[in-house]
């Protein structure tokens, strides 16, 4: 089933979001809060909208964008305040899915080619207000851009039927809903948009200032046939009746739990059919509890809740491995992890998983500067500042473009590690951790 997303919209202005455009009512004091709210509210994408006045506004409206990325796993739609190509880079550099064009200036849609040429149109959503826009520059958008976000509701219909590109029509008042969710009379409306293949879902204001307001709409879709929570397998054919059950009568599947970032093994579980198809409507891990014979929502207790990523089934369909992003604990002794009880291990030489050589570096850094050692070339940086930790950095960094012109390769691992080292150190007195890093080259 091909589903059509729903996609509420935040007014960032002064860093708070108001209602809308021409509504500077404050919607909420916290926007990252209001963006996990709308992602736990079931939004399956996110609009960003950028209403700053000045270059000052604008830089703090982009740190807050990037705090917005960085607390949701939704993809999110960076728009508003792009005058050149900068811009641009600065909405997908702070982890926008995509970047919007307003086609109601003239210097966007100029912009159009260029960005598209640099970033990929796959980054490109244009902002389009009415028809007569979306076939004047049809062959602009649909060579350049990826999505139309389409402004005029009321003729959605016929922007579809326009462009090939998939088409986002934005519903702009409360009104379309009533305290059941969508009148009769809106809801055929939706049903009929629904129906086309290129109609790609709605916003506005009809989900964003009700959050409520998706799950409504969601539900009356699924009555009409037109949404699922329950995402198709990959291969369209893996289904709770596919897997093989430990026995008939119990009816459950063993669960691997694996932390999404770096693969941890985090804890080991078991599933029957209803904590299965509740795990994958609510994006909530769920399993059922042998000991006590009932359904288990992980973290209902303890707050440390498991949010899915991915899953997977092993060759022989009877185990099934599941990515979570895991808050807290997995293990309910207050460890990370369940396994972390030491039967064995070989001592080696190498270093393992580099990330978390990495992160074991880092926080013996991190340790040095909050419990100084005397001796140690780390405090010695510490305490000489910043501006030593920069000159050591450069000089570092000339040492590998030196050892890079000699013929042994060994010279450039040991000097690119001592590059590392300094990084780390200024890292750490600048407050910034490697998953903020590797998180940024993800994006890349």
């Amino acid at each position: 089933m091909n589903n059509k997303r729903l996609i509420p919209c935040i007014y960032l202005f002064n860093k708070i979001a108001i209602r809308s455009y021409d509504d500077t009512r404050v919607l909420s004091t916290d926007p990252v809060a209001l963006a996990k709210e709308c992602e736990s509210k079931g939004a399956d994408a996110l609009y960003v909208m950028d209403l700053s006045h000045n270059d000052a506004e604008h830089d703090a409206a982009i740190d807050m964008l990037k705090s917005i990325c960085d607390a949701v796993s939704i993809p999110v739609y960076g728009a508003g305040n792009v005058n050149r190509a900068e811009d641009i880079k600065k909405i997908l550099y702070a982890g926008c899915t995509k970047a919007t064009l307003n086609y109601s200036k003239a210097s966007n849609i100029e912009l159009t080619e260029e960005v598209s040429k640099r970033f990929g149109a796959d980054k490109l959503v244009a902002s389009i207000a009415n028809l007569v826009e979306v076939n004047e520059h049809k062959k602009l958008l649909e060579e350049y851009v990826s999505e139309i976000l389409f402004m005029t509701y009321t003729s959605s219909e016929d922007a579809c039927k326009a462009t090939k590109l998939p088409v986002i029509a934005v519903i702009p008042d409360d009104d379309a809903l009533d305290n059941n969710g969508m009148p009769e009379a809106e809801l055929k409306k939706l049903v009929k948009l629904c129906k086309i293949d290129n109609f790609s879902g709605i916003s506005g204001d009809v989900i964003g200032h009700d959050l409520d307001n998706i799950q409504l709409i969601k539900n009356r879709l699924k009555e009409k046939g037109l949404y699922s929570d329950i995402p198709a397998a990959a291969d369209g054919k893996i289904t709770w009746a596919n897997l093989k059950k430990i026995s008939d009568s119990d009816g459950l599947v063993p669960v691997i739990v694996q932390d999404y970032k770096n693969d941890e093994v985090l804890m080991m579980a078991y599933m029957n059919e209803e904590a299965f198809n509740k795990t994958l409507e609510t994006g909530n891990m769920t399993y059922y509890s042998r000991s006590r014979g009932k359904l288990w929502l992980k973290g209902e207790e303890s707050g440390h809740f498991q949010y899915l990523k991915s899953m997977y089934v092993d060759c022989d369909s009877d185990t099934l491995l599941a990515k979570v992003e895991q808050v807290g604990a997995a293990c309910h002794t207050g460890n990370r992890t369940c396994f972390y009880t030491n039967i064995f291990e070989k001592e080696t030489a190498r270093g393992g998983n580099p990330l978390l050589v990495f992160n074991q570096v880092m926080d013996v850094i991190l340790d040095r500067k909050k419990n100084p050692k005397e001796g140690s070339y780390t405090n010695y940086l510490f305490d000489k500042g910043l501006d030593k930790i920069l000159k050591k950095v450069g000089e570092e960094t000339t040492e590998i473009v030196i050892a890079a012109k000699n013929p042994n390769p060994n010279e450039v691992v040991y000097e690119i590690s001592d590059l590392l080292y300094h990084l780390m150190v200024l890292m750490a007195e600048r407050g910034i951790s490697w998953e903020e890093i590797t998180e940024e080259l993800a994006k890349r």
